[in-house]
């Protein structure tokens, strides 16, 4: 069971505004769940193609056969990749909101819509598993919590497979990936992650979320730790993708 403080810290502020959005803070005239329809619908709805193995924006015509000009020919550690939508727009400005521990709730909204509208694409996928990106616990202690474990156990409730909060963990702190190019970002993040000594991954199929995704270096490097440990395969879900 969660600790009442940080149940009631999740919840207060919609607890207080029942009837406004979390994300544009516009009021809905009669209780809603958290997000107007205008917002709900502007992060449901992702506008453009997506390469299927980074998930990044491609055009109406690329060939992603192989891969796109982003991933094409660079090992990404994991198997394919799903996103809510780019990082622009209302979607952004949710993604950001849910930085903070005041942004909970809409992580858990953003978790649940996530399930709704890429359900059958996930599904689709078999993961016997959903784990999130683990936080260094330093971080998570000051933010109040993680983020994409939030949306991670969303994501395993709306389509009924196991949720795995601590299958993963930080192993070493690391600096914010601001690195200018892959490399750096890349060589930043190695060796951060361990899989706990509990943990059951052999054979297993796990579905890796995450908030946001900019080189894919941080899940790369996740995914390469849990292949490691006898994972057969590592999806990846972001909300948004850089």
């Amino acid at each position: 069971m969660r600790r009442p403080a940080a149940e009631f810290a999740r919840n207060a502020l919609h607890w207080l505004y029942p009837d406004v959005c979390l994300v544009c803070g516009a009021g809905f005239g009669a209780p809603r769940n958290g997000m107007c329809e205008s917002c709900r619908h502007a992060v449901t709805t992702d506008p453009f193609p997506a390469c299927p193995w980074c998930a990044q924006t491609v055009g109406p015509h690329t060939d992603t056969a192989s891969g796109c000009a982003e991933c094409r020919g660079h090992a990404l550690g994991f198997e394919r990749a799903h996103r809510l939508g780019p990082y622009n727009g209302v979607l952004r400005e949710a993604v950001l909101r849910i930085k903070a521990l005041s942004g909970e709730g809409l992580a858990d909204m953003l978790g649940r819509a996530f399930a709704e509208c890429r359900g059958a694409a996930l599904r689709a996928e078999a993961p016997d598993v959903v784990a999130p990106v683990p936080l260094h616990w330093w971080r998570k202690w000051t933010r109040g919590y993680n983020q994409s474990e939030a949306v991670a156990r969303e994501l395993a409730a709306g389509f009924g497979v196991p949720f795995a909060p601590r299958l993963l963990r930080r192993v070493r702190w690391t600096p914010q990936q601001l690195q200018p190019t892959r490399a750096a970002r890349k060589e930043n993040v190695k060796g951060a992650f361990g899989v706990a000594r509990s943990a059951r991954v052999l054979g297993k199929a796990v579905l890796l979320v995450d908030d946001v995704m900019t080189t894919g270096s941080t899940l790369g490097e996740a995914a390469r730790t849990l292949t490691a440990a006898g994972a057969a395969r590592v999806i990846v879900a972001v909300l948004a993708r850089k």
